[in-house]
């Protein structure tokens, strides 16, 4: 027997998430719920929506979409248990900081582009926050949950603010150059802390180097992962199997490697 169609309103996902977290029928696994143990699947939802627009996927995104949207009424549900706040106080939040953050759209002033547009929405953001934090810390605000990479990009970008930056990408360069070289006096020492450390000091410095550049680091960080996935799948095709590919010396493998860089350099080249 087909099931009979569910009205696509918000009030009837909303209905459905009260129902999940009823303590009388509702969902058990939903109701052993709280906001640290779903965090991790709401990032989780979010990355499959880049997934599915990196893939072209508008059936995937219309999908991941639906599950991101569940997560934030699942978050506001679980406020509202609280008496925290409603999802109805999402949407106003939300609708009033667009507003509020597109004078050129919703009053009186104007823009010249996209990229003046941009600027005005940092500095809208940086008046806001003073108000709210006072003689608060620069770096306030910035979330510890996000990724790293763009954490250490937003930490980097605030602190540029006060001219603490780098005028130019060369002396990224060199500072690279310095790191490279304390961390091989920490691989030298064989300190398992020392090279966490030493290591991490060369990441923020190589995402610096990329916010100089004006690249995303992350999508810099994606394509490599692309690149790498595409050409090591050559290898394990040329090599005919799982076993001849472990019965392979590296160097053999390396040879596979060249031959698959190669090729995806040549595709490349004809289009």
């Amino acid at each position: 027997m087909a099931a009979t169609p569910v009205p696509a309103t918000i009030e009837t996902l909303l209905e459905i998430m009260a129902r999940l977290r009823d303590p009388d029928g509702g969902c058990p696994w939903d109701l052993e719920q709280n906001f640290d143990s779903i965090a991790p699947y709401t990032l989780e939802e979010a990355y499959e929506v880049v997934d599915a627009i990196a893939q072209g996927d508008r059936d995937g995104l219309c999908d991941e979409l639906g599950d991101l949207l569940f997560q934030v009424v699942f978050h506001a549900r679980m406020a509202e248990e609280e008496g925290a706040f409603a999802f109805a106080d999402v949407v106003a939040a939300v609708c009033d900081k667009m507003v509020r953050r597109h004078p050129h759209v919703f009053a009186e002033a104007s823009v010249a582009d996209a990229a003046a547009q941009a600027v005005a929405w940092e500095e809208t953001k940086e008046l806001e926050r003073e108000a709210g934090a006072g003689n608060g810390s620069l770096l306030d605000g910035v979330p510890r949950g996000m990724a790293e990479l763009q954490r250490a990009v937003k930490l980097q970008k605030r602190a540029a603010r006060v001219g603490f930056d780098w005028g130019s990408p060369e002396p990224v360069l060199d500072k690279l150059d310095e790191e490279v070289r304390e961390m091989h006096g920490a691989m030298e020492s064989g300190n398992v802390e020392e090279m966490e450390d030493e290591l991490g000091d060369l990441l923020f410095v190589l995402t610096n180097l990329a916010r100089k550049l004006d690249i995303d680091p992350a999508h810099a960080l994606r394509r490599a992962n692309a690149k790498f996935e595409l050409r090591f799948r050559a290898v394990e095709r040329s090599a005919g199997s799982r076993a001849e590919l472990e019965a392979m010396s590296l160097d053999e493998m390396e040879a596979l490697w060249q031959q698959a860089k190669s090729r995806q350099r040549s595709l490349v080249g004809d289009e």
